[in-house]
């Protein structure tokens, strides 16, 4: 089978090294716009639920993947300056350059085409493929080209984010929520490596506008966040990479496939960074379309269809938990000053619908018997 991915992401990387493990008379090749040694943004977490996914599916990658990963047992929430950490988070996370790097090498050992520096405009650039795969991230042109073919919906949300990083080494998965003048600001930063962390600032869009982002310079803006995180950052400096304020947007596609052409990761559908899903997401539907397209002997139109039934429930309720944190994070302004520590950090950790209180007592007793001791009426749920 000839199979054209356009996206040398997590995803389209996977499914690449899934189908060519599997087959090896595949005929692969993975197109890729930008240089090899270039990408955007710093760090991507994992979650240890979504390790043991990669471990259970793909054993031969995680071995590959594991030795590179930093990794901490917990989370921790900040609120101005009283810090909560909550157990039973474990997290790991790596370098998005590391990540993509070691998934070059994983895929071309076993003889997968990278094709760096080229831009796919259009899909006859293909040729006759029997696969296609749109890989290609949240501002897929596959996918906003044929918006009907793939029933189409965005979704933008009116919060700002800045993707940065720092020099400062954090040691665990952290939310900082500030107050300041302007309103709240919220950082989620983490390390990725022993000397450099993810430094990602959301505000609501208000806060945005009142503290003069609108008009102000790229080094100003880095100078007023590392002003408002001070106490956090230590010193260390806030570190830009093509960074620039960006809303997100909310993706659906209803159908996920058109004729020989499917759709991958952000392509497919965004998920919140909030819930650190991302890149699992992507990875996890490649696993699903590999199995599909196994299961259906290669049959292109039934394991499209296969792919859909399979990936669809579970996936759709991750989304759904993303969408629902994303309506949180649009309340910063309202739940900081309201709260209290505990009952901010105890709403963060519920904020989705997945974890109720008496998961909550399972995961971390002590946050749950804190906030039963503001909260009496909750002893006996």
């Amino acid at each position: 089978m000839q199979i054209e991915i356009v996206g040398a992401g997590p995803g389209g990387l996977h499914f690449a090294a899934l189908m060519k493990r599997h087959n090896p008379s595949h005929k692969i090749t993975v197109y890729e716009r930008n240089p090899r040694h270039a990408t955007w943004g710093f760090g991507v977490v994992f979650s240890d639920r979504a390790l043991e996914f990669l471990r259970k599916d793909d054993e031969a990658l995680f071995q590959h993947l594991n030795p590179h990963l930093e990794s901490w047992p917990e989370i921790t929430i900040v609120h101005n300056d009283t810090r909560i950490p909550i157990a039973g988070n474990g997290f790991a996370s790596i370098g998005r350059l590391e990540l993509l790097t070691l998934l070059y090498d994983y895929v071309e050992q076993l003889g997968v085409n990278i094709v760096f520096d080229t831009e796919i405009t259009k899909l006859s650039q293909l040729g006759d493929a029997d696969l296609i795969v749109g890989a290609n991230g949240a501002a897929s042109w596959i996918r906003s080209e044929n918006e009907a073919a793939f029933g189409t919906t965005t979704d933008w949300r009116p919060n700002k984010f800045i993707w940065y990083g720092t020099s400062k080494a954090f040691n665990s998965l952290t939310l900082t929520f500030r107050e300041t003048a302007a309103g709240v600001f919220c950082a989620h930063h983490y390390r990725y490596k022993p000397d450099m962390s993810t430094f990602l600032v959301e505000v609501e869009e208000a806060t945005w506008r009142r503290a003069g982002f609108d008009s102000m310079s790229p080094e100003d803006t880095i100078a007023y966040c590392e002003k408002v995180f001070a106490k956090d950052l230590e010193g260390h400096p806030i570190v830009s990479n093509h960074s620039y304020w960006r809303n997100f947007p909310v993706i659906w596609n209803e159908r996920w496939s058109s004729s020989n052409v499917v759709l991958l990761g952000d392509a497919l559908r965004t998920a919140h960074f909030s819930i650190g899903s991302g890149t699992r997401l992507a990875m996890e539907d490649a696993i699903a379309l590999f199995k599909a397209l196994v299961e259906k002997n290669n049959d292109i139109r039934s394991g499209l269809q296969r792919f859909q039934e399979l990936r669809l429930p579970p996936m759709r309720k991750i989304w759904q938990a993303a969408n629902t944190s994303i309506a949180w994070y649009e309340k910063m302004d309202e739940l900081v000053p309201k709260l209290s520590p505990i009952e901010f950090a105890y709403s963060y950790m519920t904020r989705t619908g997945r974890i109720d209180h008496a998961e909550m007592r399972k995961q971390d007793p002590k946050l749950a018997a804190a906030f039963e001791a503001l909260h009496p009426e909750m002893v006996n749920q």
